[in-house]
């Protein structure tokens, strides 16, 4: 996506550089952002341009900046708001123009309640906000993913794996892809280079999803969450017989109240992560916390 809005923009004929912030800390961090002088650091051999310069008139693609160090954070403000920086160890001043692109998968905002984040460097990034829900809230883009990354990792591998069973596709949807698009694609290569033939096999998967495999189907043994609701609409109607007219708004509250409850405490209190465990919106979380008062932290 960030690449998309390079090429189409005024800037598409200049350079795209990308930095995966999480991937290096401290000083060489630093010196890959903004490069460094001879002798700046151990092992600084010769005089080395960063990113931010060598995407000048371009466009720089920032991933995973919640990692970014505080003091690292400093300097980042400042070339979004001056234009400007110094390279590792020198004090000669360099201009650069480039827009600035940056992904992440915390929540900033709580970052910046914890301190962990500038609050100003939030708000100087935040100019426009795309948000992508995590795959396991749009759970009908798996299919369409699972035949793009089988076609693209069948022709790098000269592999035919095609047939997915009713039951392994069920398991993938299921999933809850904590690591998102990329542990989807890294399970789809994984089998791919695994296979022999044309079946998706469970054997191909990775560890995680074998066991999540396995814990669904010792949970089949027990009772399902569809009969185990037929017997409280069963009880509700007998325990509530003498309220007509509000039978249906009582049990609701409470099955609302139970699940939003077991959601906080599987998310830490967290009304941002809950929700969007939940698939619902954050606004109708809080509301809901507030009408059927459920204790939560903000």
């Amino acid at each position: 996506m960030p690449r998309r809005f390079h090429h189409n923009s005024p800037r598409k004929d200049r350079p795209f550089i990308r930095v995966n912030c999480g991937a290096l800390t401290g000083t060489l961090l630093e010196s890959e952002l903004f490069g460094h002088v001879k002798g700046s650091f151990t092992g600084a051999i010769r005089d080395k341009i960063g990113r931010f310069e060598a995407a000048d008139g371009g466009t720089i693609f920032l991933d995973e900046i919640g990692t970014l160090e505080p003091q690292l954070q400093v300097k980042l403000l400042r070339v979004l708001q001056e234009r400007e920086f110094e390279r590792v160890g020198d004090t000669l001043t360099m201009k650069v123009d480039v827009r600035v692109i940056a992904a992440t998968n915390v929540d900033l905002q709580e970052e910046v309640a914890k301190q962990t984040f500038r609050e100003d460097l939030f708000y100087r990034l935040n100019v426009v906000t795309v948000y992508l829900p995590p795959l396991r809230n749009r759970r009908e883009d798996i299919p369409r993913l699972i035949d793009h990354f089988l076609d693209k990792y069948n022709a790098i591998n000269d592999r035919k794996l095609r047939r997915i069973s009713r039951d392994l596709l069920n398991v993938l949807l299921r999933y809850p892809w904590p690591g998102n698009v990329r542990e989807l694609e890294n399970a789809i290569e994984r089998g791919v280079v695994l296979s022999r033939d044309e079946d998706f096999t469970e054997d191909l998967l990775p560890l995680s999803v074998k066991m999540f495999a396995a814990q669904r189907r010792g949970n089949h043994q027990s009772e399902s969450v569809e009969s185990v609701t037929k017997r409280l609409a069963d009880q509700a109607i007998s325990d509530y017989e003498l309220r007509e007219g509000e039978i249906y708004q009582l049990v609701i509250d409470q099955i609302e109240r139970a699940l939003i409850d077991r959601a906080l405490a599987k998310c830490g209190g967290v009304k941002t992560k809950a929700a969007d465990f939940l698939g619902i919106n954050r606004n109708t979380l809080n509301k809901k916390v507030k009408d059927l008062g459920i204790e939560a932290v903000d």
